[in-house]
């Protein structure tokens, strides 16, 4: 069975930064030898967790939300490396990640918070200021560093970058060969 990386971008926009990242990452760990999926959260229903509690009956419970996370679900489930790609907005992921997040409470059903134990974790951030700090993107990193510390997963490294204009990372190379290397870290030994 092929080694496969998921990744989950949230970005609105065509031709988005965080996007063009994110493919050049899937491009690494395809080069790896792994099976790359992305879903664009922005194309899809997610609707916010109502704390219901209902996923957490059993591990096999679902969430009680029709929409199409259960189908996300499925997918971080089943891979075996997971990429979040955001933009920052209010020094932070933006609405359309965090609702992601939230939801993702229902793959630790029946309170298996090691549902995730083990699988890779790369994390890719843009924003529009000079650096990760003015910018928020140390809180959104933070926020993926405390998850993956919990949820005892492997955070192999992120991938930031400056850049306002639909694009414009395309010209800062640096970047987008961050963005291949960590595709091949999360893939490698596959």
């Amino acid at each position: 069975m092929s080694f496969t990386v998921a990744a989950f971008s949230s970005s609105p926009r065509s031709r988005a930064n965080s996007e063009i990242l994110t493919d050049r990452l899937l491009a690494g760990a395809e080069k790896s030898g792994a099976s790359v999926t992305k879903a664009g959260l922005h194309h899809l229903s997610i609707k916010a967790c109502t704390a219901c509690g209902a996923c957490q009956s059993t591990a096999e419970a679902p969430c009680v939300i029709d929409d199409d996370m259960s189908d996300l679900i499925a997918q971080v489930r089943a891979a075996d490396a997971l990429v979040f790609a955001s933009p920052i907005y209010f020094a932070a992921v933006n609405a359309q990640m965090k609702l992601f997040l939230d939801r993702l409470f229902a793959v630790f059903g029946g309170g298996d918070f090691l549902a995730l134990e083990g699988k890779r974790m790369g994390v890719v951030l843009t924003y529009g200021a000079d650096d990760p700090f003015e910018s928020g993107a140390v809180n959104a990193l933070r926020m993926f560093q405390d998850a993956a510390f919990f949820l005892k997963m492997d955070l192999r490294g992120w991938v930031h970058a400056a850049c306002m204009d639909p694009g414009d990372v395309e010209s800062n190379s640096s970047a987008l060969d961050a963005a291949f290397a960590l595709g091949e870290k999360l893939a490698r030994d596959c």
